[in-house]
């Protein structure tokens, strides 16, 4: 569906994107997980043709996003990440706004948005400004789709918004999903990015791993190791240096410290040693690695090749 071919930008001194390379599936939810910074709303905004690349190419469904704008632009919605409807227009008015521009009307493409709407409608006299977080995300994504869109570009849709309806949102995506549309979703949770078909992680404007969520979860070569004890802080920096050439990084992971090791390590053995560096109340035990895991492992590698 999406065939990405080399793509790179900077703004001045700050490179966006570099030589990004990679294929989109159709039908399906294709995730992009990475921090601030790392290039996802770039890359979106240029899949989106509302910005040009330095260099590289993006075929979407055969066409060019530079030469064949008008036409993609038919048939694929885009959500920014930071809410830009109307806020001085009504939830009504704003959709009727946006079905008009693409020749619609919202009573003619109701059907395709009455799961989503339907939550909203209630409200549909009310402004824009006057909507919760995750109102504002339902109203932005009805818009979105009021065209019926083969390709739904959302960048970040549930920053900010609370636990209940991150989860009602995804179930929307979901639905959508199975309808035959293609959706490609960025997110800051890595949590999110465990339920998409197929992730890529991105990071200072590389791809670094491409698959499916189990996929990169199994790809995880070392063995990893919760650690807790009074002075965590003290822990990550203790078990960084524990054992050259064995640990592979420590870091904070909650309440806890997460550390790897390119070898099975004995829990004791490790808890003797931070024992007898000070440590106290320490407990170690094996565990089974995140998304978030294998990302921080990702960005280690690509920083030691770079």
């Amino acid at each position: 569906m999406i065939h990405i071919q080399s793509i790179s930008k900077s703004f001045g001194e700050i490179r966006a994107l570099n030589k990004v390379t990679m294929n989109i599936p159709e039908r399906c939810i294709f995730g992009f997980a990475g921090p601030d910074g790392a290039g996802k709303t770039t890359l979106f905004r240029i899949i989106a043709t509302l910005m040009i690349p330095d260099e590289g190419q993006i075929l979407i469904n055969e066409l060019e996003t530079i030469r064949n704008y008008r036409e993609i632009r038919k048939f694929i919605g885009y959500m920014p990440g930071r809410f830009s409807l109307y806020a001085d227009l009504t939830v009504e008015e704003n959709l009727r706004f946006y079905a008009t521009i693409f020749g619609t009307t919202l009573k003619e493409n109701y059907h395709l948005i009455r799961d989503v709407y339907s939550q909203i409608e209630p409200f549909r006299k009310r402004l824009a400004a006057k909507l919760s977080g995750g109102m504002k995300q339902k109203l932005a994504l009805s818009c979105a789709l009021i065209h019926n869109p083969k390709i739904l570009v959302l960048d970040e849709p549930t920053t900010g918004v609370d636990a209940v309806s991150r989860k009602e949102f995804w179930e929307l995506l979901y639905e959508l999903r199975n309808r035959g549309m293609t959706i490609i979703v960025s997110t800051p949770y890595m949590d999110e990015a465990g339920i998409c078909d197929e992730i890529a992680l991105i990071h200072k404007g590389r791809i670094l791993v491409i698959n499916k969520p189990e996929q990169v979860i199994t790809s995880f070569r070392n063995y990893l190791y919760a650690v807790t004890g009074n002075d965590p802080y003290k822990l990550t920096i203790d078990l960084k240096n524990f054992r050259k050439g064995t640990g592979t990084g420590a870091y904070l992971f909650g309440q806890s410290v997460h550390f790897s090791a390119v070898e099975k390590l004995p829990e004791a053995v490790i808890a003797e040693y931070l024992e007898e560096l000070g440590n106290i109340n320490v407990l170690v035990r094996l565990i089974q690695p995140t998304i978030e895991d294998c990302f921080i492992s990702a960005i280690a590698s690509s920083d030691e090749e770079n």
